[in-house]
């Protein structure tokens, strides 16, 4: 009974430290909305909305340095020789927790998020009013568990009373505790640091971490003196597969879905590119990493990318009339953030099939 009685106050504290989280989220989100009007992520349909444009006076999106075709649609300037007329504004975030709370201000119109952060996006508390309209990729070896050689740990339940880095509500997030689970080992007994990618660099070369679940290029940078563990393409063998996605407010496909789908022919354009020539990709993708196309590829080699007909196959996104597993994926996500206490509940099937946005796939793949 006593342990119990323990179990009991650990859940109702995880409760009380989700309300906080997401009454800081709120507060957060209230701030970026406030102040967009002072910046460059002011509302893109304002203007255009009244006026009846075909296409937004401004795109804004969020993106992050993840070797993927986002980062070849950026660097090419596709999206601006598409839309002439819009203004298309990047703006670079660490995570997608990051990027949820921009979206509940309503500071964007697409961003990048991985599965995990999504599914909680689609969950209560935050139910966010976005849709899935491409998935950039799917997480293999590009994202893992890595500890420091020095440390001496060789596999994971070593990790116990070890510190461990990750960035709270990501995929990488969602992965590490999957893979204490699988092992056995109780995430209270091993210390979770909440750091992004930059700071968990900074964080392993003081030696303030023993290990961290991150992706890259900050996880190649990790390796140069640590080892592996576990990967995220082992980890999806083992029922807990992990994707970055693309999210699209429900707002703005609805007021300009031509624009939405001419973004999703320039990513499905980036995927073409990479499988008709890699190199030229792999210089893309490193410009914008400010790494060689070497080791631009190498990164991106670690990731499965799909083309639009692939992902309007039933395994992904799906089309209009046969919502894919994708939805499946999403729900299971949820289901385990729950467990974890990291979201309040878990909406039926059907919310996580309302939430992918395929008829954009669908209609690039010509079906």
């Amino acid at each position: 009974m006593k342990d119990l009685g323990r179990a009991r106050t650990t859940r109702r504290r995880r409760s009380l430290v989700v309300a906080s989280m997401v009454l800081a989220l709120v507060a957060l989100a209230a701030g970026i909305a406030a102040c967009g009007s002072d910046s460059e992520t002011t509302d893109a349909g304002a203007s255009s909305s009244a006026g009846g444009a075909a296409t937004p006076s401004e795109l804004r999106i969020t993106y992050q340095l993840i070797p993927n075709g986002d980062l070849i649609v950026k660097d090419q300037g596709w999206l601006e020789e598409a839309l002439p007329d819009t203004k298309i504004t990047w703006v670079k975030f660490d995570s997608g927790a990051d990027v949820n709370t921009a979206m509940i201000a309503g500071s964007v119109d697409i961003g990048l998020a991985g599965s995990s952060p999504i599914a909680a996006g689609l969950s209560e508390p935050m139910n966010i009013a976005y849709k899935v309209p491409w998935i950039h990729d799917v997480i293999g070896a590009a994202e893992s568990l890595v500890v420091k050689n020095s440390t001496g740990v060789k596999d994971v339940a070593g990790l116990t009373g070890r510190k461990i880095g990750t960035p709270f509500g990501s995929t990488a997030h969602y992965s590490l505790l999957a893979a204490l689970e699988l092992n056995g080992v109780d995430p209270a007994k091993v210390k979770l640091v909440d750091l992004q990618p930059p700071d968990i660099l900074g964080a392993w070369q003081r030696g303030d971490i023993d290990a961290a679940y991150v992706w890259n290029p900050t996880l190649a940078e990790l390796k140069k003196d640590g080892t592996v563990l576990v990967t995220s393409e082992e980890l999806a063998g083992e029922g807990k597969l992990t994707a970055d996605l693309a999210v699209v407010t429900d707002s703005f496909a609805e007021a300009y879905p031509d624009a939405v789908q001419i973004w999703v022919e320039q990513q499905d354009k980036a995927v073409q590119l990479y499988r008709s020539d890699p190199q030229a990709a792999a210089e893309a993708v490193g410009r914008q990493l400010n790494i060689s196309a070497d080791e631009a590829l190498a990164q991106m080699k670690d990731l499965i990318f799909l083309d639009a007909s692939e992902q309007a196959g039933a395994d992904y996104l799906g089309t209009p009339d046969a919502p894919g597993k994708l939805a499946d994926n999403l729900e299971s996500a949820a289901k385990f953030l729950l467990q974890q206490s990291s979201v309040q509940g878990v909406p039926s099937l059907a919310t996580f099939q309302a939430g992918l946005a395929n008829q954009f796939v669908a209609a690039a793949a010509g079906k």
